[in-house]
């Protein structure tokens, strides 16, 4: 019998996580993929002698109305400038805090959805995640999604149990419900460290920050500062009067005033530096929070940030970035799809599926996961990454591009913004309302045969005649059908000169006043689509449909 404090090697961990199929991944493997996922900030190719210790960076997440803004304020308050009354003379998105003569960040995103958002576009910025629970409402479905997200990124947590001085406060109905969710309190016998606080009254913030550097101090967070810097983005905004400026956690290096930096396709000489104080530095070491002055456009949050030697190197890059997100765009490849696993198969790679489940009520999710996992045996390992009732997200999209995983939708839907999110982050999203029809595409896959192959049939063809404007915008045409039929299924691709201009499914298909399911030959009709209104008279609109290959 090993005991609890006894260390095992890799092997016999392994052995022991495969008899509860759970999968091991040794710290050299982990280590080897964060590597590859980012190579700038891979400290492996790093002289061991010129890492020393930085900050620890610490996400806090959790249900709406738990307190997190509270609770982050309190901490902030923690940090008061002697000569100012307020201490923060800004917001800028993360802040640094000190405890025991050591320096926290912290990094205030929106939620979770931000923080995977961050992940899916290759920044792996937090070392640990503080999960905000109050005390008097325990766990939330947004909790549930913020452990969720937090597992998936393999970030250590730690649980603010919040609000403990207000009425109807229950410790131990929180306690109990996190365990259910394999988050036992350390003073149980478990590994996750709970902290019991108060935003108001401030009990338990200095525990909590202090309970952050003890965890921190496990994984020892490491940095060379005697080097040029690679950081992530923040926040990114236009600002009046100074032009575009952007929030960087420095992650590796040190940055300086008047460093080339590239941001994706974007690039500038850095201006001006600010701390979380507001004040103008002229330099920011790693784990150190800084607005960037320079830039010469707006940036997205979560894009990887460095700095070159030479503006000349600075623009080539850029333009390189450019130039490859134009040809990704231009042919859009999904990361993983049921095909690509099932090719796997063939090849006689292991076969493992991540999922996230996604269904109309909790009874369905746990019929249809039932299914799913009949499916699992010795070659086969399925794993859930995150389930839920209600419509696909956007954050969902972000969790599985971040995972590597497939959505499954049973009896729901997702709207345009998702499914666009969902193209530009090649997710492969797969609805279903049969059960079988999910166990089947699943079963394919694994017996290594290929997914079904569609391919779009013209059906008919109309010429626009005149447009009609309501409020301004969102165009209707007026079409007459010259050929076969334009169905309400059917995706409308708009020709200009017999060029293709827009490719879109249909938002409403009218006969006078009437919503119709299709219009026949010879007869007109109103058009207006989901994603384009600026048709032209003389414009064609040929109608598809997608039909399946035997």
């Amino acid at each position: 019998m090993a005991t609890v404090t006894q260390t095992i090697d890799y092997e016999t961990a392994a052995l022991a996580a495969d008899h509860f199929n759970v999968e091991a991944v040794s710290e050299e493997a982990s280590l080897e993929a964060g590597a590859q996922r980012h190579p700038l900030l891979d400290l492996s190719k790093e002289d061991p002698a010129s890492l020393v210790p930085r900050p620890p960076v610490v996400v806090v997440m959790g249900h709406v109305d738990h307190g997190k803004t509270s609770l982050l304020d309190a901490i902030r308050a923690t940090k008061v400038a002697d000569s100012e009354a307020g201490g923060i003379t800004q917001r800028i998105g993360a802040y640094q805090v000190e405890k025991n003569h050591r320096l926290i960040t912290f990094i205030d995103t929106p939620g979770h959805e931000a923080f995977t958002a961050m992940r899916a576009r290759g920044a792996v910025v937090t070392d640990v995640a503080v999960l905000v629970v109050a005390a008097d409402d325990g766990v939330m479905p947004q909790t549930e999604e913020a452990i969720q997200h937090a597992r998936s990124a393999g970030v250590p947590i730690l649980v603010a149990i919040n609000k403990i001085d207000k009425p109807g406060a229950n410790v131990d109905k929180v306690l109990a419900q996190l365990a259910e969710y394999e988050l036992l309190s350390d003073q149980y016998g478990g590994n996750t460290t709970m902290v019991r606080t108060s935003a108001k009254s401030g009990e338990g913030i200095a525990e909590l920050l202090e309970m952050i550097l003890l965890v921190s101090d496990i994984q020892e967070p490491r940095a060379n500062p005697n080097r040029l810097a690679v950081g992530t983005v923040i926040d990114s905004h236009l600002e009046r009067g100074r032009g575009p400026i952007a929030t960087l956690l420095v992650q590796n290096g040190t940055l300086h005033v008047g460093d080339n930096i590239v941001v994706g396709g974007t690039f500038g000489k850095v201006r001006a530096l600010i701390d979380d104080m507001g004040k103008k530095v002229k330099e920011a070491v790693p784990s150190m929070p800084v607005v960037v002055t320079g830039l010469s456009d707006v940036v997205e949050a979560g894009a990887l940030a460095q700095v070159v030697a030479t503006e000349r190197e600075a623009r080539s890059i850029a333009e390189l970035f450019s130039r490859q997100k134009a040809e990704r765009l231009s042919y859009p490849s999904r990361r993983l799809t049921l095909e690509e696993l099932a090719a796997r198969a063939k090849e006689g790679e292991p076969k493992s599926f991540t999922l996230i489940l996604k269904a109309d009520a909790q009874g369905t999710i746990e019929a249809v996961k039932g299914q799913i996992q009949k499916l699992q045996n010795d070659e086969v390992n399925i794993k859930f990454v995150a389930e839920g009732v209600g419509a696909i997200t956007e954050s969902d999209v972000n969790l599985a591009a971040a995972s590597q995983a497939i959505i499954i939708g049973f009896n729901v839907r997702y709207d345009d913004r998702v499914k666009q999110l969902a193209d530009e982050e090649g997710v492969d999203v797969r609805l279903y309302d049969v059960v079988y029809r999910v166990t089947e595409d699943l079963e394919k896959a694994i017996k290594g045969l290929r997914e079904p192959v569609f391919h779009d049939v013209e059906i008919g063809r109309a010429e626009v005649r005149k447009i009609y404007v309501f409020d301004g915008k969102n165009s209707i045409a007026g079409a007459n059908v010259q050929d076969g039929k334009i169905t309400r299924q059917s995706t409308i691709v708009v020709l200009r000169k017999e060029q293709e201009i827009a490719r879109s499914g249909i938002k409403q298909l009218k006969r006078f006043k009437d919503d119709v399911r299709e219009v026949a030959k010879g007869y007109d009709c109103g058009v207006s689509l989901d994603a384009f209104d600026q048709f032209e008279e003389g414009d064609v609109l040929v109608a598809y449909i997608r039909e399946q290959e035997e």
